[in-house]
């Protein structure tokens, strides 16, 4: 017999995916323990598990699911093969239907006119104070994307206007935006997306200096302190409009202990390790948020299958190493995170500054 746990890790299905398909009737543990609740399964529901973790991460529908896995116990093999085509049909009329529908949208893109002022019209000059900038980067530079196809996203984006300078970077799943105060404002509202290889020369210069100088001229950056200079041109992609990916949905607020979570994080239980869209793998960490207020990692309580526990109000799966690196950026050892619904991304954010905060985009969880 397997606790669930155990099933969990054999099967590449997560606990509370395994919960959720005994509850729904579809894979049921074969004994209960009736005091403690704990679930124990036979060694015959090992392949059903895994049967069932390959058919949801293809998108079969859950009814499907059911009638595939009673043909594969009944050793109805021309069942199965006619929902798996009839399945296999499915997504091919829809990367079809994709593909149309895409190729609408490049269409549009290209009949649309940029209403923004180009990025190379701009001209501006700030002084800004070093440790206030130095902090700003180490707030953000761990969201800066690497994918070679989006060259737009592979630096940090200085959005300077209003008096304030805000640095903002993301590689889709995951965000950070902070901000200094400037003290001095010359010039136009300018916007420039620093290359990563600069923004970490800007860096450099700034521990321990006076007065950060920062002059954006055209599609050239530079940055001079204490007599040093960083300098160098912006790509000519324009950086996305980062403001309409950061309006999130009221939700739930808990201010957490940094040190505490990042340690049950590190050690605790994870996910299977998933494939990502561009075909990285990558643990999940799912995040319990309970009645009281409480933040904690999904099967750590009551003891190592998580079983026994009160139910979560609301349960969200995250890359597990981005939510390391926020909570390492946030530079606080107590921070709030907002959780909306399990579809809406994870906010993390400083108590006493909300203009500096990230955001993690969520990991759909089976079932």
């Amino acid at each position: 017999m397997r606790s669930i746990g155990e099933m969990a890790r054999d099967s590449g299905l997560s606990v509370s995916a395994l919960r959720f398909y005994d509850r729904a009737g579809v894979l049921v543990p074969d004994w209960v323990d009736p005091v403690s609740g704990y679930r124990w399964y036979g060694p015959g529901q090992l392949p059903e598990a895994r049967l069932l973790a390959r058919l949801r991460r293809v998108g079969m529908p859950l009814a499907d699911v059911r009638l595939v896995l009673a043909g594969w116990s009944g050793a109805d093999a021309d069942l199965v093969r006619k929902l798996l085509d009839a399945h296999l049909r499915r997504l091919e009329r829809g990367l079809t239907d994709a593909r149309r529908e895409l190729s609408a949208v490049r269409a549009l893109l290209e009949r649309r006119e940029n209403p923004m002022t180009p990025v190379s019209t701009a001209t501006a000059r700030l002084t800004v104070p070093a440790d206030g900038l130095a902090a700003a980067l180490d707030a953000v530079r761990f969201a800066v994307g690497t994918d070679p196809d989006l060259p737009m996203l592979g630096g940090v984006l200085f959005d300077a206007g209003g008096g304030t300078l805000r640095l903002v970077a993301t590689d889709r799943y995951r965000m950070a935006v902070a901000g200094v105060e400037v003290a001095d404002h010359e010039g136009d509202d300018a916007r420039a997306t620093v290359p990563a290889p600069l923004a970490d020369a800007m860096r450099a210069l700034l521990d321990g200096a006076g007065p950060a100088r920062l002059t954006v001229d055209g599609d050239r950056v530079s940055l001079e302190t204490s007599g040093r200079q960083a300098a160098g041109p912006c790509p000519g992609q324009e950086f996305p409009d980062y403001r309409r990916l950061v309006r999130l949905p009221a939700g739930r607020r808990v201010t957490v202990d940094v040190p505490a979570l990042r340690e049950a994080v590190r050690t605790g239980p994870v996910r299977a390790r998933t494939p990502g869209e561009d075909g990285a793998v990558f643990d999940v960490t799912v995040l319990a948020v309970t009645a009281d207020g409480a933040v904690t990692v999904a099967g750590e309580d009551a003891g190592e299958d998580g079983e026994g526990r009160d139910a979560p109000v609301l349960e969200t799966g995250v890359n597990r190493e981005f939510l390391l690196d926020a909570l390492a950026a946030g530079a606080r050892d107590r921070l709030v995170m907002e959780f909306g619904d399990p579809t809406a991304p994870v906010a993390v954010r400083r108590p006493d500054d909300e203009g500096t905060f990230s955001l993690l985009m969520p990991v759909r969880l089976e079932g």
